[in-house]
């Protein structure tokens, strides 16, 4: 089992960057794939972006592409989420995940059996 904690959320304005970080506890992190999802108010938890277990591989939604960079350091045990650009509509609670890893990079929610508490991203207009 593994233990998630994100952090790095805040308020910031529309335009300006901001690097998620999300630290793992419990097994080793290299056993996993990861990703970030988010939850906009009134909305369901989306997918953003997925990194296969050694970093060589990764996926994002439509809506981040370009924007948005995840990353891993299994030495830290940690993945990134470097956001920049943002725009009002990036505001949510950002949460990370894990699953075992697989051959098949996923942005399927429920694939996911790992969660992080979430931390809080508002980007103002």
């Amino acid at each position: 089992q593994v233990r998630l904690v994100e952090s790095g959320g805040g308020l910031v304005q529309a335009g300006d960057s901001l690097r998620l970080s999300c630290a793992a506890s419990g097994r080793t992190f290299s056993t996993y794939d990861a990703g970030w999802f988010r939850q906009a108010p009134g909305k369901e938890r989306a997918f953003v972006a997925a990194i296969n277990w050694s970093g060589s591989s990764t996926l994002y939604a439509d809506s981040v592409k370009g924007r948005f960079t995840i990353s891993r350091d299994n030495a830290k045990n940690t993945e990134y989420l470097q956001m920049n650009s943002l725009k009002p509509e990036d505001t949510a609670i950002y949460y990370c995940a894990a699953r075992p890893r697989s051959s098949i990079l996923l942005g399927t929610e429920r694939m996911y059996e790992y969660w992080g508490q979430g931390t809080q991203v508002t980007v103002s207009s």
